[in-house]
This record gives C-alpha cells, structure tokens and sequence, in this order.
C-alpha cells in the first residue's frame, strides 16, 4: 500500500517571537541543532523509508519560502497545496485524502501525517515506530504516536493506552493538559503518553470516520477540491468552499469519537520546540548550563538562552533568562514565564504594529529585501535578487527611486528602455514609470534602493507583469 507523507505547515509559532513571526514562522527557521530549517529537517527524516513524494500543506502567504526550501534540499517533487485561511488540521488531511485517492491507481492510500516544526532526535527509532503502526493502519485503525514522558509535562495533551494491540495499543481516552499534580499522577502511571500530533491511517478510513462525526467539513472539503487550481507548481483550493469550512482539529473531529483509535510509544527524543525554554531544553549547554547563538559574552551567568543574530549580545549575572536579538525587535524573558511570549505578541498586534507580522528582512519569491533605514518621505532598502530571477513590472503612484548595483549585473526595464548596470553604476525611476529589475547572472545581485516620496507602503505597487502569479 503506498505512503503519502502529509506535513502540515502552517502554525504561526506565536512563543518564540522575535524568531517566529507571522510572515516567517518557526517551522520555517533553523532553531535546532543542525542547520536545516525544521520544515527541511522534517522532510529529510523520511529519507530511508519507502515513501511517494511529500505532500506539504501551507498558507498561501508561505508559498514561495516553503518551495525554496524544498527546493534547497534536492526536494522539488514534493507537492505543495495552499490554504487560503487556517482550518486547523482536520479539514487539511481532509484535503490530503482526498487529493491521494484520487491520485490512487492501486488502491487505498496511507497518510503519514506529520508537522513540519517538529523535533525528533533519534531518527531511526522515529522510522522504526512508522514501520510498527503499519499492519495496525493497514487493518483500519487510526493510528496516533504517542511519545514517552520523560517529565511531568503541564504542556502537552495525553492519551491513556489500553489493551496492548499489534505493534501498539488501543487508546482509553484523550486528555487535554493537565496541572502539575495531574501530570505527575500520569508520569507515574506509566500508561500515559504524550500526543505528538503524529498520525498514520488510510484516506479512505479517515474520511469514512471524518464523515460519519464531521460531514460538513468532508462536505466543503469536497467542494474545495474540486475547485482547486494549478498555480506554479503549486495546487489552491477553492478559495470560498474551503473558508466555508468549519476548524477543527484531528484529535476533537475524529481521534477522540471513533472507536477505532490506536496509539504506538516514540520514545525518539521528540520535541514541539513550543516555547524558549524548550529551545533551551534541546540546546548544548556549557558548564553552567547557559545555550548560546551568535556572538554572545556571557559573565557570570547560568542557566540562560541566548540568541544573537545580527550584533554582540553581553550578559553579566544574569540567571535562567531568555534573551533573542533580532534586527528590530530584543526578547528578555525568564525562563519559567516565556508561555506569555504570546501575550506580548498579542499587544503588538493590538497596537498595530508590523513586528509581529514580519521581520525587517522580508522574503520574497525572487530574493530579500531589508529595509535598512526609513524616515519621514524617504525608505532605504538592501536588496538581493536570486540568479535568473526577476521582480514584477510594476509602477508606484506616491514614490520614486534610486538603484546603486553593488554586486553582480542588474538588466533594467525602464518605460522603454531596457539596459545593464553593473557595480558601482546606478539609475532613477520617476515615479509613474513603468519598470522592472532582472537578475541575467550567475551570482546574486546585490544593490541599495533609497526611495522617495509621500507614501513608501508596499501597497504603493500596480503590477503589470508577474512571473510568480501575484496580483
């Protein structure tokens, strides 16, 4: 029976802000050990196992950085489908289904259904449990991994395992997260497990059970799919039926009525890096116990998280705090209140402010542009073109600018013009003109924009032309 892997992507990792932003979420940062972004790392961890490629599942918003990424690890058969509005994760694998029956020659369909900001230490014991809860999927159960406590958790949802069943266990009922007390009484139980979020069962079996206690999520699911467009390389849903879709999570739509649940024990060094501490947690720690990133000093310290990504951080005397450094914005947190990151994003976001939305370094399907210094009727802005890409034709009605190329070749298109500048060389757009910026070269193309005039938003565009499909 074929494997569909299915990664959901599209949290927005509100507690580890200033990292995590809405424009940028975490599964998309590279904030566990190894390098790789948490969405690549989960992709790769599949390697090994026989598997059709993944089927990843994100916010329009995160279209492009998603298949760049996947793009960056050889990894460009991966489909990716786009929801137009987060309906939490039963209506997504809804979706899933869908889509891979249909795609199904030979039968019914597994899906193995993983988020894409997850962190699993011990990969062979991860693909070793996959292999277990096969004969379990394959006979019509629907399969949760649970993970084995190594602490009294107040974090996570459980699940009580009950009789033991082939490569794993029914399960006696869900819990949702419990206080101190009740987490440790579950500790030292020894029948609870954590609920990773992980699933393994068939298309057909997860949407019979989606129909029978959801019908009108499987309804507008339905109606989202058969609607949805090629765009790219990438599949959208019908943008009105799937908004019309009620959320609901797996565990409360399915998971927790059918009576066909089963659970499988990872003990893989799992983790949902849902907070600082738990960043920390994963860490290498010197003496004192201190995790650090970047260019840190750190005096007399301990037991303290420190990120620093663009400047020198220092520290003296401080004890078990927090503290991430970004362009715009420094997080300083003790260690055992860093759940109230989210509240603090929340307030951004009431004040209207742009930090909890984005980062000053702004991603975009041809490159990066950060914006470097702004001010009353003037912007500048450091701008870096991939090879071989090409921004929008585009024209703004309130601003003008200037293009000074500091590396590599720049091809021009101004009004009727088209033309090269190379380093050192620069151009004027009026505003009103008509124009576009090409990278023709084999290296990035890197060069300062300073603009000018009455209003600078990036709602200031009227694009004419687009390679990448935006409007």
């Amino acid at each position: 029976m074929r494997i569909q892997p299915v990664i959901m992507a599209g949290g927005s990792g509100t507690r580890l802000w200033p990292l995590s932003r809405l424009q940028y979420p975490k599964q998309f940062l590279p904030l566990a050990p190894g390098g790789q972004t948490m969405l690549q790392a989960t992709v790769q961890r599949l390697d090994g196992l026989d598997l059709a490629p993944p089927l990843l599942i994100c916010n329009e918003e995160h279209r492009f950085l998603a298949a760049e990424q996947l793009r960056a690890i050889g990894r460009e058969d991966a489909r990716i489908l786009l929801e137009s509005a987060g309906r939490n994760t039963a209506p997504a694998v809804a979706l899933a289904a869908l889509l891979a029956g249909s795609a199904a020659s030979d039968g019914d369909v597994l899906l193995l259904v993983l988020a894409a900001d997850h962190v699993i230490g011990d990969v062979t014991t991860f693909q070793r449990c996959v292999q277990a809860a096969l004969p379990l999927a394959a006979a019509g159960k629907l399969v949760a991994f649970g993970v084995t406590p190594t602490h009294a958790e107040t974090g996570y949802g459980y699940i009580e395992r009950g009789e033991a069943m082939d490569g794993g266990f029914a399960i006696r009922r869900f819990v949702e997260k419990p206080d101190l007390e009740t987490a440790q009484a579950y500790l030292d139980s020894g029948r609870f497990l954590w609920n990773s979020g992980m699933f393994l069962f068939t298309a057909d079996r997860y949407l019979q059970e989606l129909t029978q206690f959801a019908p009108e999520i499987v309804a507008a699911c339905r109606k989202a799919v058969a609607g949805a467009q090629a765009d790219l390389t990438f599949l959208r849903v019908d943008k009105a039926a799937f908004e019309a879709c009620p959320a609901d999570s797996i565990d409360y739509a399915v998971m927790e009525k059918t009576a066909d649940a089963a659970v499988v024990a990872l003990d893989a060094g799992w983790s949902d890096v849902g907070c600082w501490s738990a960043l920390w947690d994963l860490s290498a720690k010197d003496a004192a116990g201190n995790a650090v990133l970047g260019d840190v000093i750190l005096q007399d310290c301990a037991g303290s998280y420190v990120h620093a990504s663009n400047r020198l951080v220092a520290a003296v005397g401080v004890r078990d705090l927090i503290v991430i450094e970004t362009k715009d914005a420094v997080l300083v947190a003790s260690k055992d209140r860093v759940q109230e990151v989210k509240q603090v994003v929340e307030r951004l976001k009431a004040d209207g402010r742009p930090e909890h939305d984005k980062h000053r370094e702004v991603y975009r399907p041809w490159g990066i542009y950060d914006s470097i210094e702004n001010g009353v009727r003037y912007q500048v802005k450091r701008i870096t073109v991939r090879p071989g890409a090409k921004l929008s034709v585009q024209m703004h009605h309130h601003r003008a600018e200037h293009w000074i190329v500091v590396s590599g070749t720049a091809r021009i298109t101004k009004g009727e013009q088209t033309y090269l500048l190379t380093e050192n060389q620069s151009t004027y757009i009026p505003v009103g003109e008509l124009h576009a910026l090409e990278n023709p070269g084999k290296i990035p193309l890197e060069l300062i924009e300073v603009q000018s005039g009455s209003y600078l938003g990036e709602d200031d565009i009227v694009r004419l032309e687009d390679r990448y499909g935006r409007t």
